[in-house]
């Protein structure tokens, strides 16, 4: 009885916790969901250049996706973010689940019907394409379909293909939804890295690294043992969050509520 209980134990123990980690010289700055809220960035990106002033090391800037959509100014948004280039800084933008949808509806327009429930017509608007009424044949997505591949600039179309997936460094994985807790790192699909959620959340489980996600709205930052949540809902709370990491340090820069 008693090497039955060992052998089951064994199997069922979690796995040590991922301590922090980035190496020697490195500073973090990753961003959570924008949402269109273009005052915000403005906010943060002046806190982050205030904040980096003195740091002599190399600086990554991570942004985790869902730049666009629900907030108004989608397309500022997009405009600022492709044309970022200041020496010293690595820019690396991941994809959210909104960017593959409006990229999704460039190509398919059956998918207009479910991205303007959840926050599709402000970038559409932003993009200076306007809704009358509310759609309801398949030739009105087919008309709003051509006037956004009309009014989309080249440069925000090429900025939104070239997004990734996923980024890791040091002990950290960055990536907008999260991860599939059943599967290795090297085996995560798309889908999950930018739908997943609950599944992901809830465990408790340790992974292979400290998983650096948005997604998820929580009213406050989420610093957890094998993950971090900072969606903090920017389009509704005003809260853009901004995790910084560096050696084995995390701490947070926010915007504030109004």
């Amino acid at each position: 009885m008693k090497s039955i209980f060992n052998s089951f134990f064994k199997k069922t123990a979690p796995t040590p916790a991922i301590n922090p980690y980035l190496p020697d010289g490195l500073r973090v700055y990753c961003i959570g969901d924008i949402h269109g809220r273009y005052d915000l960035l403005c906010q943060l990106h002046d806190k982050i250049t205030e904040d980096a002033e003195t740091f002599l090391g190399q600086k990554v800037i991570i942004y985790l996706g869902d730049f666009i959509d629900r907030g108004l100014h989608s397309k500022d948004v997009i405009d600022c973010l492709s044309k970022q280039t200041n020496a010293g800084v690595e820019y690396i933008y991941l994809r959210g689940n909104h960017e593959q949808t409006l990229l999704d509806f460039l190509q398919e327009d059956s998918v207009g019907r479910s991205w303007l429930t959840y926050g599709g017509q402000a970038t559409l608007a932003s993009y200076g394409v306007s809704i009358a009424k509310i759609p309801t044949k398949r030739e009105d997505f087919i008309e709003l379909q051509a006037q956004l591949r009309k009014n989309l600039p080249e440069a925000h179309y090429k900025f939104l293909v070239a997004t990734r997936l996923s980024h890791q460094l040091g002990n950290y994985f960055f990536v907008h939804a999260g991860i599939n807790p059943q599967l290795p790192l090297h085996k995560q699909n798309s889908e999950d890295m930018l739908w997943i959620r609950d599944a992901f959340t809830e465990t408790t489980k340790s992974f292979e690294k400290i998983i650096v996600h948005g997604h998820t709205v929580t009213e406050h930052a989420e610093l957890l043992a094998n993950r971090i949540g900072i969606d903090t809902g920017a389009y509704a709370s005003s809260v853009l969050t901004c995790l910084v990491l560096e050696g084995a340090t995390q701490a947070l820069i926010q915007t504030k509520a109004s």
